[in-house]
């Protein structure tokens, strides 16, 4: 159960512990998925942090028209890709996503049997939006709806994006020597 929405109602209402609650929840999970986007754990570490910040600061309204994970992996997305077109203003914006999942400590801690880590590593080898939608929807638990409106896309367009994911990965694993079923 994603209990964010109510932690940040307690935050917004005056309770500053609740912040601490919503960082301890999500910073992980977060920076993870920010680092799909960057590329660079130093940056994604950067962009979690400012998510957090914009959070504190602004105080914006979270309508519950989504999950509030949701909500909040949307606003760190949206800051990574402005991080990557301000560093890169004439390249367009499908060539900047190009990017892949690295190996990190934290990713590890997530990852602990040796097929996880085959599995993370292929994933690692894929264009960079199918390895959003993945992560997402396999290891973020985000429902292929929700993880279509984190990644601004019609539920549609993000189910082929999805099946088209997994046959890349499918594809990837098998080069590998590793039956795929997702």
């Amino acid at each position: 159960m994603d209990t964010g929405n109510e932690s940040y109602r307690k935050y917004l209402a005056g309770d500053d512990s609740a912040f601490g609650d919503i960082v301890r929840s999500y910073a992980d999970g977060l920076c993870l998925y920010i680092n799909s986007i960057v590329k660079d754990r130093g940056t994604a570490e950067e962009l979690t942090q400012e998510t957090f910040v914009k959070l504190a600061v602004k105080k914006p309204r979270f309508f519950g028209r989504s999950s509030f994970k949701g909500w909040l992996y949307t606003i760190g997305r949206n800051l990574a890709i402005d991080f990557l077109r301000k560093r890169q203003d004439n390249v367009p914006l499908d060539e900047i996503a190009e990017t892949v999942i690295s190996d990190s400590d934290t990713e590890k801690r997530y990852l602990k049997s040796e097929d996880a880590l085959a599995l993370h590593r292929g994933i690692g080898k894929l264009k960079s939006e199918h390895a959003q939608a993945l992560w997402l929807v396999y290891f973020e638990d985000f429902t292929p709806k929700e993880a279509a409106r984190i990644m601004n896309r019609s539920h549609h367009a993000f189910e082929n994006l999805l099946s088209r994911a997994k046959a890349s990965l499918k594809r990837e694993m098998e080069k590998e020597g590793y039956v795929y079923g997702l």
